[in-house]
């Protein structure tokens, strides 16, 4: 609900402050006064364009400013919570600013906010019904939206579960399309992987085998380079065959002789003697190794050119993949790979899946239009009752389900026919109402549907169009019974409407002013409402009969009020 409304700067209203409260709350005024900016404010609450065009002449912004009072846990606290903005006492304070140069803002809170998030915290709370609703009530998509929120909650299961079963067929449809068109990248896939997994059989590669080569060829390609150095290592360590030069072996005998001659007269020169005797077993040993390395060293030139060929073998694996752990670990994964990708049977299984799909959707498709066929008759009739009230007592409302191509909100379009008369044939309602009757099929689909819905604020702007006498109460009378337990907001010119209000608002102007054109809103009651009931009836405030009518209009709303609405 909104408890506030103040509109600064927004076309002929300079600075007005609108009380709201619970129940029909009624905004009357001359032609030109400015009634509509108010509904314009509203949708500028609600995220509507913002043109500069608003700004009041001479102003540098226009802002609108509402208290919208929201619940624990709403969705509307839910959004706000979401942008960072949180409800003071269950109060929600809403901005909106449109400059005249420059870019629109809004705030939620306190907090600036995309002008979307704006329209999502209000758009759950607030219904604005102006000409383009009743434009959109026209609208074959409209009605069929208003039937099935008409139709309840088991309705909105079958809806939603024949959504999940469309968006499950087209997932479905749209696999099996790119599998087939896929076919051929797909056989080239496949044969990329059976040339590479072909390779590898051939080749046979064993793990490790391609560092065991290299070693092996490094070996073998160096032999004669191997030999020659162990050989000569060998002589230093040995000396020579000739015993001319002699090696570390001879040099460390002859100084183990010199201190073992020596090495009884002090421990140290004992000890040093002994670690000589150690290196001369040591370098033994080293020269017995060398000898053996030496012999050893195989020049093989046969032995060579195969290790070349089968490292030339290798060679291409290890380009692809960089080592055979590699390869290996490709071999597996391209093995499943072509599995799956030489699966003739998968095409057939996702068609048959396809037409799984499609029978569950048609199944739920059917449900669900045998629920909309049973909710469009009870809206029809209900509508129809709302009419007969509404000055249009032979007139009747046919909801018609018809089935159609399955879309993603069923396979059924909905139309609302109107019959203006009893011997009439139903038509749709862009070709059999006018204006003023389209506006009070408008206000009898929302006095049915609005039953069925959460209380919330309810805005109308030219609801009573083309209406007048008798109508004209029942208009009032009908939105009363909507504001029960609820907020409306009507802008009005019929006094009829008027006086069924629970709040009654009031726009002026004043063309007296240096500045132009100036509104003000102000809230009446008793005698100042009186009067203003007068001015509507008769265009003259303080006439005694026009007085006097207003107070039989206003006794006699209050009784029709407390009385059972028919039908």
């Amino acid at each position: 609900m909104i408890e506030e409304l103040r509109i600064r700067d927004l076309g002929v209203i300079a600075d007005a402050t609108l009380p709201l409260h619970p129940g029909l709350n009624v905004l009357t005024g001359e032609t030109g006064a400015g009634k509509t900016m108010v509904v314009t404010a509203l949708g500028l609450l609600l995220g509507a364009r913002a043109e500069p065009a608003l700004v009041r002449a001479g102003a540098r912004a226009a802002t609108v400013e509402g208290v919208l009072r929201v619940e624990a846990g709403s969705d509307a606290a839910v959004v706000a919570a979401e942008a960072g903005a949180e409800a003071e006492d269950g109060a929600l304070l809403l901005a909106r600013s449109v400059p005249a140069d420059g870019r629109a803002r809004a705030w939620v809170g306190g907090r600036g906010v995309p002008v979307s998030v704006l329209g999502d915290v209000t758009g759950t709370q607030v219904t604005v019904h102006g000409q383009s609703d009743q434009l959109r009530l026209r609208s074959g998509a409209h009605q069929r939206a208003l039937l099935d929120e008409y139709a309840g909650v088991d309705h909105a299961d079958l809806l939603h579960r024949y959504r999940d079963a469309h968006a499950a067929l087209r997932a479905a449809e749209q696999h099996l399309a790119q599998v087939t068109a896929d076919a051929r990248e797909r056989a080239q896939e496949a044969e990329v992987l059976r040339l590479g997994l072909a390779e590898l059989e051939r080749v046979s590669p064993v793990t490790g085998e391609d560092d065991a080569l290299r070693e092996d060829w490094a070996r073998l390609a160096h032999a004669e380079e191997l030999r020659s150095a162990a050989a000569e290592a060998l002589a230093a360590v040995a000396g020579d065959d000739d015993g001319s030069t002699p090696g570390a072996q001879g040099l460390l005998a002859q100084a183990r002789a010199a201190l073992d001659a020596v090495r009884g007269h002090d421990p140290a020169a004992a000890g040093l003697a002994d670690r000589l005797a150690e290196l001369t077993y040591l370098t033994t040993d080293l020269g017995t190794d060398l000898a053996d390395y030496a012999s050893g060293v195989d020049a093989d030139p046969g032995r060579l050119a195969e290790v070349e060929a089968r490292r030339a073998e290798l060679a291409p694996l290890l380009r692809m993949h960089g080592d055979l752990d590699t390869a290996a670990r490709w071999a597996v994964q391209a093995r499943g790979r072509l599995d799956e990708l030489d699966d003739e049977g998968r095409p057939q299984r996702l068609r048959e899946q396809v037409a799984e799909r499609r029978d569950e959707r048609d199944r739920c498709a059917a449900e669900l239009r045998a629920s909309r066929t049973a909710a469009a008759g009870r809206l029809g009739a209900a509508v129809t009752a709302e009419l007969a009230a509404l000055a249009l007592a032979r007139a009747r409302l046919e909801v018609a389900v018809t089935a159609t191509e399955p879309g993603p909100d069923g396979a059924d379009d909905v139309a609302f026919l109107l019959a203006g008369h009893g011997g009439a044939e139903p038509r749709p309602l862009a070709r059999s109402a006018s204006g003023g009757e389209l506006s009070r099929v408008m206000l009898a689909v929302e006095v049915v549907t609005g039953a069925e819905s959460a209380p919330g604020t309810y805005v109308f702007d030219e609801v009573d169009s083309g209406v007048g006498g008798a109508a004209a109460v029942e208009v009032g009378r009908r939105l009363a019974r909507l504001a029960v337990g609820r907020q409306v907001v009507v802008v009005t010119h019929l006094p009829q409407v008027a006086a069924f209000a629970d709040a009654h608002l009031v726009v002026r102007k004043d063309d007296a002013g240096e500045a132009g054109t100036v509104s003000e809103v102000r809230a009446v009651a008793e005698a100042d409402r009186v009067r203003e009931v007068a001015r509507m009836l008769a265009g003259m405030a303080g006439s005694s009969t026009a007085l006097a009518h207003a107070e039989e209009l206003l006794e006699t709303a209050a009784r029709l009020r407390a009385a059972p609405v028919a039908g």
